[in-house]
């Protein structure tokens, strides 16, 4: 029994070596230009993406998409991407660790 608890919790902590990393979306490039490919934006006032909630990401990259945020270069960058496209770049930031600010 306790040879099976043990090899129980080695399994267990084992788990995130086996977590799937996520996969670059194609469309980072445009986005990775202000934001930085890891979320974390080098430009001042640019914000960082990095550890954001997929929820919000998802909604507010279709808001800048459809309009409703009227930010034109945001617009600009945003507009031709798809809703798949868009998936991909939501989930990218939000799995990408957020910035430790010292």
């Amino acid at each position: 029994m306790r040879t099976l608890l043990i090899a129980a919790l080695l399994l267990f902590a084992a788990l995130p070596a086996f977590a799937q990393s996520p996969v670059q979306p194609v469309r980072l490039g445009l986005c990775a230009a202000c934001h930085g490919a890891n979320g974390h934006a080098a430009m001042p006032g640019v914000p960082n993406l990095a550890g954001q909630r997929l929820d919000y990401l998802r909604a507010a990259l279709k808001q800048y998409r459809d309009g409703r945020r009227d930010i034109p270069v945001m617009r600009a960058a945003i507009g031709p991407v798809n809703d798949a496209e868009l998936d991909a770049l939501a989930r990218w930031y939000n799995e990408q660790p957020a910035q430790v600010r010292p």
